[in-house]
């Protein structure tokens, strides 16, 4: 069988298609992990931001899929509909296949009649997917597969029994990087890949997804599987490598054995970026930042999340954020942490949530200033309602989200006010404060890669102050005004499909019964 894999075009704020161009690593795995005589084809939209449907027109035609697969994230799921409106009208007998966190946690959003999907690939999606090719290949039932909905009418799914949380031990294999068909993928201009050597958090935040698809569990490939897997990237042309494991400080002494195995294997000549637990590394950074340095790590993204006590409480981090060492003052785990990343000079990726049910204004500049000391590039987000989370069911309790439209839940568009300030306040004091912290990294990121900074400053300051003009720089406009055409210009830049209508009367499957 053809398969064609779809991620969608929309990226973060803070990780601008310029500057950062990461692949989807489960649609690697997912080509990984199929039988081996479908011919795969896996395509990072981010990588086409510009012509989203005339490369899709072009990858259809070219691949003939009998099935597309779309992953798919909350804020991503309107492109994500009118992606799967065009594969149906250019390739009428594909099956599309939705997976990914937002499909998993919220299916419903994908059973209604304005959806064309045929199956939801739920959870973890490497051995469901395989299994899911199987039947159809011998065009059998569906219904048995667990991990999946398939579509029994229009706008009904049926929904099989989950599927167990992978143990990463046997089933699992590695990525198929060769089956990429986009080229482009970039961390400030140096070819960029990602690496997972572990699955799964055994804390309960109350903001993540994480917990509410896995459970609170946590699971490790072997270190020989990794190194493999970083030796196959880096054959692929990879000179920065984003670890994008959930939590990979949870076993700290495992992560000092990677460090040393890397070293060890002559890995270290690339760069490497984590995320990272405050606590591990205030309790473990004498003995674990050295080794993180000889092993090539440039970038660790901290999960701050808050500095405040109360906050902590609301977000349920503040068992991740504390050290746990005797003698050690409580609540500076993150200050102690950055203290000894930064002596082994590494770069700190700060990640903060401001804008929670109780904040008022002085909360929310306590946490901005914490990040314009401590941060070298800041990654403040706001409290997302994202599917079945803890949070978003006090969100809702409180009557205290300001918008439903998916599209919104990007992290970076406030769509909940506090019981103090109303949402678009709080976006317009992390977007005030944010720009200049950012533009405080220049010199950092000029030091490491000059000539990328020297032929891109213009674009990459256009796009941190995008919405300010010279009037804005004169003194002839409010800050507000700015923030406003901002707030337009990313309203824009959503639109990667204008030209496909949702509402159209296009050619549809018959469902698929069990």
């Amino acid at each position: 069988m053809n398969v064609l894999l779809l991620s969608m075009p929309d990226s973060f704020e803070h990780m601008p298609s310029l500057a950062i161009r990461m692949p989807n690593g489960a649609l690697s795995s997912l080509a990984g992990n199929v039988d081996a005589h479908h011919s795969v084809a896996v395509a990072d939209l981010i990588l086409a931001q510009s012509c989203v449907r005339q490369t899709i027109e072009e990858l259809v035609a070219r691949h003939q899929p009998d099935v597309v697969g779309l992953s798919v994230m909350t804020f991503q799921r309107r492109t994500a509909q009118k992606v799967a409106r065009l594969v149906r009208t250019l390739r009428p007998s594909a099956r599309i296949v939705v997976g990914g966190y937002d499909p998993s946690l919220a299916p419903e959003a994908y059973s209604g009649a304005a959806w064309d999907a045929d199956f939801i690939v739920r959870g973890e999606g490497e051995v469901t997917f395989r299994e899911l090719l199987r039947a159809l290949e011998r065009r059998e039932g569906v219904e048995r597969i667990p991990g999946l909905s398939y579509r029994a009418a229009v706008g009904v799914m049926n929904h099989s029994a989950d599927r167990p949380v992978d143990s990463l031990d046997s089933e699992i294999r590695p990525p198929a990087r060769s089956a990429r068909v986009l080229r482009g993928y970039t961390m400030l201009g140096r070819q960029a890949d990602v690496v997972e050597t572990s699955r799964g958090c055994t804390f309960d935040c109350g903001f993540c997804s994480i917990v509410e698809m896995r459970g609170r569990n946590f699971h490790r490939f072997s270190i020989a599987r990794v190194l493999a897997d970083i030796a196959d990237a880096r054959a692929h042309g990879a000179r920065s490598i984003f670890m994008v494991d959930d939590n990979i400080t949870l076993d700290a002494p495992r992560f000092s054995q990677l460090c040393e195995a890397i070293v060890e294997a002559g890995l270290n000549d690339v760069d490497y970026i984590v995320q990272a637990m405050t606590s591990a590394i205030a309790m473990h950074g004498s003995t674990l930042a050295p080794l993180m340095q000889r092993a090539g790590f440039r970038y660790v993204f901290l999960g701050i999340e808050n500095v405040l006590p109360d906050d902590l409480i609301f977000l349920r981090a503040g068992a991740k954020n504390r050290i746990r060492m005797a003698g050690a003052a409580p609540g500076s785990a993150a200050i102690k942490a950055i203290e000894v990343l930064h002596r082994h000079r590494m770069l700190i990726v700060g990640g903060l949530i401001v804008g929670n049910p109780d904040d008022t204004r002085e909360s929310i500049e306590v946490n901005l200033a914490f990040a314009r000391q401590y941060v070298d590039w800041p990654y403040i987000q706001h409290p997302t309602p994202y599917p079945r989370t803890p949070m978003t069911r006090e969100f809702q309790q409180r009557r205290l989200i300001v918008s439903n439209a998916p599209e919104d839940y990007d992290g970076t568009t406030a769509v909940v006010r506090s019981e103090h300030l109303a949402a678009a306040e709080i976006e317009f004091m992390r977007w005030k404060a944010e720009r200049w912290m950012k533009l405080r990294h220049v010199p950092a990121v000029f030091a490491h890669d000059p000539w990328f900074v020297l032929a891109n400053a213009r674009r990459m300051l256009g796009h941190t102050f995008r919405g300010s003009t010279a009037r804005t720089w004169l003194g002839l406009e409010s800050e507000r005004r700015a923030f406003e055409r901002y707030r337009a210009i990313k309203q824009r830049e959503r639109e990667y499909l204008p030209s496909v209508e949702l509402t159209a009367d296009v050619p549809t499957l018959p469902a698929l019964s069990a």
